[in-house]
């Protein structure tokens, strides 16, 4: 069995309203077919949702703690099964302070599921200056590849996404030909991105891919590039969706925040995230059913490659 983990940073699931949420007003309609002809958004009275392909349920990401969720702990929450806000006293990010590096180092779900000889990748290509960054103490890196690098599992490079082994964070590699001239390296289509995310999925048993782009869209709060980038996304989803085996596996859509959805403010917001799972019912459902918060998101994978 495999599974991959679709992990968009700041989205929450907002109000059924296109002038604030780019959900319910970018043109989706990969997602939307999932959810059986409904936009992404809080679905008022229709949650948990069990569709013919999809699941989506609602994941409390404020864990009982005062404040606006944040990115280190929220993510270090998703990658432990600890309630991580509340050991250490609050909501902190964007990137871990020295209290929750020592708990992402010591133990989290990749040192776990590696112990069991599970084969896992984080799937994003990160440029040489990233590396150099890291190496020189000038860089620090977020809770996701920390926690890679935690449990000894390399990054993927420029030469492994020139190789075709990896994908840019947008995708199609676009933001490095206008951002880092890297312009050696292949544009993809949206849609050709999504197949290769589910063919290179196939060579592990847990995929993890990191979309950063969308938290920077809340905080831009930018609706027409919110909508844009919300389509390129849809159109990578609906070639994931093509190539995926759903008697294979399962997608899981989340996030550790809410931002996105609300573009009537830059700040974060107390929203439940989505937690979305695509894949065949007797898989999707059990799983689904296991999430409630933030912490419940390890578990349930490690419960999922054990049974």
């Amino acid at each position: 069995m495999r599974l991959l983990f679709l992990f968009l940073d700041g989205v929450g699931l907002g109000a059924n309203d296109p002038n604030q949420n780019p959900f319910v007003r970018a043109k989706m309609p990969n997602l939307i077919n999932l959810l059986d002809g409904q936009r992404l958004h809080a679905l008022e009275g229709k949650l948990p949702f069990h569709g013919a392909r999809a699941s989506l349920v609602p994941i409390d990401a404020c864990l009982g703690i005062p404040g606006l969720p944040q990115s280190a702990s929220g993510q270090a929450t998703l990658l432990t099964g600890k309630n991580i806000p509340q050991i250490i006293g609050e909501h902190y990010g964007p990137k871990p302070n020295a209290a929750i590096r020592a708990i992402l180092e010591n133990d989290n779900l990749f040192h776990r599921l590696r112990q069991n000889n599970q084969r896992m990748a984080l799937i994003n290509a990160f440029p040489d200056g990233y590396f150099a960054g890291i190496q020189s103490g000038k860089r620090l890196p977020g809770a996701i590849a920390m926690a890679m690098r935690a449990a000894n599992i390399p990054l993927k490079t420029e030469a492994d996404l020139l190789a075709g082994n990896a994908l840019s964070a947008d995708f199609t590699a676009s933001g490095w030909h206008k951002h880092l001239d890297y312009t050696h390296i292949p544009i993809l289509t949206p849609t050709e991105a999504g197949r290769r995310l589910a063919i290179l999925a196939k060579g592990y048993e847990l995929t993890f891919f990191e979309y950063w782009l969308s938290d920077v869209l809340g905080h831009r709060r930018d609706m027409a590039a919110a909508c844009e980038r919300l389509e390129e996304f849809d159109a990578m989803l609906g070639g994931l969706l093509k190539t995926w085996d759903d008697d294979q596996g399962l997608i899981l859509i989340t996030s550790d925040h809410g931002n996105l959805e609300d573009l009537s403010t830059r700040r974060h917001t107390s929203n439940p995230v989505p937690g979305l799972v695509i894949g065949a019912a007797g898989l999707r459902h059990p799983f689904s059913e296991k999430l409630h918060n933030l912490a419940d998101i390890t578990p349930a994978i490690q419960h999922f490659f054990a049974s």
